[in-house]
């Protein structure tokens, strides 16, 4: 076994072991921090078959970026986990479902190798990147307009939404408040003196 064969397998029974732990987990901040362990992982592997693009895209945008909101989110909101967990058998039978199709159609195009043994490979660039790069903006241009101005639209439909207002919710308008006067934040109200209440007080 060389170095190449031995660390392919240290990295994929890590990613293995993280994306089981993603699953059993009972601590949410736990699970998030193993799918990071797991995307990690997989871009080792990236590394090893020299797809350097996805491998520092993984890294950047999923773990960098992604994995790294979820975390906040997850320990910033209070999560009922006893409430999530109750709905946990009504929803396993579905679960399996798709599960077993997932793994069905990842068995079908992993053993496609080992099917056709006699397939050629490609011939591999001298820089991936470089190749990927001119792909993506002489052929795939449209599409990659495309996809651009979707999660443009996206992000401006998730601040509309974040922006929205709501009735239990309080804001300050800074415009109202430099233009306002002692008047309007202070009353002086004239009431005659107690002295009745004053006496028997004093008397008791």
């Amino acid at each position: 076994m060389n170095a190449f064969s031995a660390f392919f397998y240290v990295f994929s029974a890590i990613l293995v072991f993280a994306a089981l732990r993603v699953i059993t987990a009972r601590n949410p901040v736990h699970a998030a921090l193993y799918l990071v362990l797991a995307f990690c992982s997989a871009s080792a592997l990236w590394m090893l078959l020299e797809a350097e693009f996805l491998a520092i895209s993984l890294v950047l945008v999923y773990v960098g970026a992604v994995m790294v909101l979820f975390l906040f989110v997850v320990m910033m909101v209070d999560i009922n986990m006893d409430k999530i967990r109750a709905g946990f058998w009504k929803s396993l039978p579905v679960a399996a479902v798709v599960g077993s199709l997932i793994a069905f159609q990842m068995s079908v195009i992993l053993l496609r190798g080992f099917w056709n043994p006699q397939a050629s490979v490609p011939a591999q660039a001298g820089n991936n990147t470089l190749e990927l790069g001119k792909l993506l903006y002489t052929s795939y241009l449209f599409p990659f307009e495309v996809a651009a101005l979707i999660l443009l639209v996206a992000m401006v439909a998730a601040i509309a939404l974040t922006l929205r207002k709501r009735k239990d919710t309080k804001g300050q308008i800074p415009s109202q408040q430099v233009r306002v006067k002692r008047g309007d934040r202070v009353r002086l109200v004239s009431m005659k003196a107690d002295l009745e209440r004053k006496q028997t007080k004093a008397g008791q």
